[in-house]
């Protein structure tokens, strides 16, 4: 597996290179499975594919405040992000791993890792929900994928030293929430792993076998992205 340990300078750039990814292995330009690590530098907002921002987002204190808000290609709930909260992503083969085409399988397989090599620096979390990383019965890591003819992309986040009040500040409670929440808000619902994030990102690696620098990034693709896409409130605000 590829390994791409990358922050791009803008939170667009960033969501598109991700996109770019996907589709640049689906149109068969790339057979090499990725892993991809990157960290928030500044506070934002992600909404999901199908989100509904006035539903979700306290959308005049975020724009008081001038947060960004963007849109990924993957389904879920929207999520704020901070510095102190990192970024994964996984590019899978669905010709080398069929079964992934069910859902829960591809939740059992990356969740599974992802438990894994956090345990190694926090033993206490395990898996709730559908596909939630706990620890104390709080969630650590949310997560959420797109599936394509060929190919996966399974991305999530991992709470480590985020200021956790901005969730609360930006978001309200979610439309839907799983059991194991039981209404509960979100200062009672999220806590920070508190790790080393150089020691939580090697965990990571060494988990995927990742052992292979990625070369070079497709910038025209992650330009025209940005562009047409992640700079536009035609798709940031579709809803």
């Amino acid at each position: 597996m590829l390994y791409l340990d990358q922050t791009l300078p803008s939170i667009a750039e960033n969501l598109a290179l991700e996109d770019a990814l996907l589709q640049t292995a689906e149109r068969g330009d790339g057979d090499e499975e990725v892993l991809r690590v990157w960290e928030a530098k500044q506070t934002f907002i992600v909404l999901g594919r199908s989100s509904r921002w006035e539903r979700e987002i306290d959308i005049a204190a975020a724009q008081q405040d001038g947060v960004p808000i963007l849109r990924r290609i993957s389904g879920g709930a929207t999520v704020v992000a901070a510095p102190g909260c990192l970024f994964y992503a996984v590019l899978l083969s669905l010709e080398t791993r069929p079964h992934l085409r069910m859902l829960d399988e591809a939740h059992r397989l990356v969740m599974g890792k992802i438990q894994r090599a956090v345990s190694a620096l926090c033993p206490q979390v395990s898996l709730a929900g559908t596909c939630d990383l706990v620890l104390a019965d709080r969630k650590v890591g949310g997560n959420s994928l797109r599936v394509q003819r060929n190919w996966l992309l399974y991305h999530g986040t991992l709470l480590n030293h985020m200021d956790l009040s901005l969730i609360p500040k930006y978001l309200a409670h979610p439309p839907r929430e799983p059991d194991y929440r039981g209404g509960r808000s979100h200062a009672e619902f999220v806590q920070n792993l508190d790790v080393d994030p150089g020691r939580l990102q090697q965990r990571l690696q060494t988990i995927w076998d990742a052992r292979y620098s990625y070369g070079e990034l497709p910038d025209d693709l992650i330009r025209e992205l940005v562009a047409s896409k992640y700079s536009q409130d035609a798709w940031n605000l579709q809803r």
